[in-house]
């Protein structure tokens, strides 16, 4: 597939406009979740991090905005979508390299390392219980093929160094399928925080936060409320305009 024209892109803002990155007019784009993701990790400078499916590279850039000398990598499996992250961050002036490639089928080039911090937003549908879009960048992005949310957090947890952090954002009704993979694999020191559009409403999305080969309890957090009124909280604001980190603590 090729990279659509530039007549079919938007130039789109993020993080107050320190961000600004081409997506597609149609088809899969980022948006406040994409941004609450690179917001929720924990990088150092000095660390590296990896992005799985990384589309045309919002949350890397905005990770990459935040934490300076961070070495971030995205692995994108539709061509087109690795080529506008490539060429957004050239534009922004950030280091982020970027590889075509399914998750399941890495190149040699990151098999062969092992990262601080992976990051990933999974398709958020699966298969049998989702009519898939037409557009083909947003069916991708959107519902799992086959196996589903197990490769993601498989190839995220492969990927880490021991003791290194997977960060996920995910709807809130498929909890209860991350924790049944992540129980698989032994994982524990889980914190789980709770996305909720408004105060008193139920969460719609999860972030959360694992640690590779670690031992501890299961957190759960108090809720990050999204809107007070009919404009962004002040917590959100912080987040998504101000380029601030989320605090797990």
């Amino acid at each position: 597939m090729s990279a659509p024209a530039s007549n079919d892109l938007t130039h789109d803002e993020f993080l107050g406009g320190r961000v600004r990155v081409w997506q597609p007019g149609k088809g899969f784009r980022a948006g406040t979740d994409t941004v609450m993701l690179a917001a929720a990790v924990t990088a150092e400078p000095g660390q590296s991090a990896l992005e799985l499916g990384c589309g045309a590279g919002t949350a890397s850039l905005c990770l990459a905005h935040r934490v300076a000398d961070l070495a971030v990598t995205g692995v994108e499996k539709q061509p087109d979508y690795a080529a506008l992250a490539r060429r957004n961050a050239t534009e922004n002036d950030l280091s982020v390299q970027v590889f075509t490639a399914d998750i399941t089928a890495m190149p040699a080039e990151i098999r062969t390392k092992s990262f601080d911090h992976v990051l990933a937003n999974p398709p958020f549908f699966s298969a049998h219980a989702h009519k898939s879009p037409r557009d083909p960048g947003r069916r991708e992005a959107h519902v799992d093929t086959e196996g589903g949310l197990a490769h993601w957090i498989d190839a995220g947890l492969r990927r880490l160094r021991p003791r290194g952090i997977l960060t996920m954002i995910q709807r809130a009704e498929r909890m209860q399928q991350i924790l049944t993979h992540l129980a698989a694999h032994h994982c524990g020191d889980i914190a789980i925080l709770p996305i909720a559009p408004r105060q008193n409403r139920p969460a719609g999305r999860v972030l959360i936060r694992v640690r590779k080969a670690a031992r501890g309890p299961l957190t759960l957090l108090p809720p990050l409320v999204l809107h007070d009124g009919e404009s962004n909280s002040p917590a959100a604001q912080n987040i998504l305009r101000d380029a601030q980190a989320i605090r797990w603590t």
